[in-house]
């Protein structure tokens, strides 16, 4: 099975070529910049140096969220774009998921933690299996940053984050290639609807947060 698998939960976006469980090709990118989109062209890279168009793949698996909204925009956009135009089923993984399937971690519980701005983390909680599956225990909640060591106490689960939010956190990014280790979640979920699937933001967007603030009413939509 070739899988694309794309994820730009944070400020760096990753792409990953698979065949079945084997990383074919991998490449980061940094998400924030004025100017210049670089998604896009990750993909368009790993795909043509590979000798993979878009209709050859199994199907297409993007980061889901929480985490980013715009840079979660532009990598659902590209996935769904690729999806319709090549008729190739798109799956969603959740972005903490695969932060602790890309850093390949022994058997065990895993707290896996992002900044959501504000004083606050994104959380969710798995059990890597002695298969090296990856399993979701609880899902994606926001909670107070100051927290997050207590919840993994309780859990008696080790923190896995991109910052150094304890001494002994485990430092790892979401990876793309993750998806290898999340094969029996994306397997119960099946393939998203293309027409009403969007990312799990997480939260409103820091842009629309100030709008209401200073408005004191919620942005009009349409």
């Amino acid at each position: 099975m070739i899988t694309l698998a794309i994820d730009a939960s944070i400020s760096i976006g990753d792409v990953a070529l698979l065949d079945d469980a084997r990383v074919v090709a991998e490449l980061s990118v940094e998400m924030k910049s004025p100017t210049v989109e670089r998604l896009m062209p990750a993909v368009a890279s790993v795909l043509g140096q590979n000798g993979v168009a878009p209709r050859e793949l199994d199907r297409i698996v993007c980061g889901a969220g929480p985490g980013s909204f715009t840079s979660l925009r532009i990598a659902g956009g590209i996935a769904k774009g690729l999806s319709a135009g090549a008729n190739v089923p798109l799956y969603a993984a959740p972005s903490l998921g695969l932060m602790v399937a890309g850093a390949s971690l022994p058997v065990g519980r895993y707290l896996a933690a992002a900044d959501a701005l504000r004083g606050e983390s994104y959380v969710a909680l798995y059990h890597v299996s002695a298969t090296g599956d990856v399993i979701e225990l609880e899902h994606a909640m926001v909670v107070a940053a100051a927290s997050v060591l207590d919840l993994a106490t309780r859990a008696e689960a080790h923190i896995v984050s991109p910052t150094p939010i304890a001494d002994d956190v485990i430092r790892a990014l979401p990876r793309a290639a993750g998806v290898a280790r999340l094969e029996g979640l994306l397997t119960a979920s099946g393939p998203v609807d293309l027409a009403s699937w969007e990312p799990t933001y997480g939260r409103l967007a820091e842009a629309q947060v100030k709008w209401e603030t200073l408005h004191g009413r919620p942005l009009p939509v349409g």
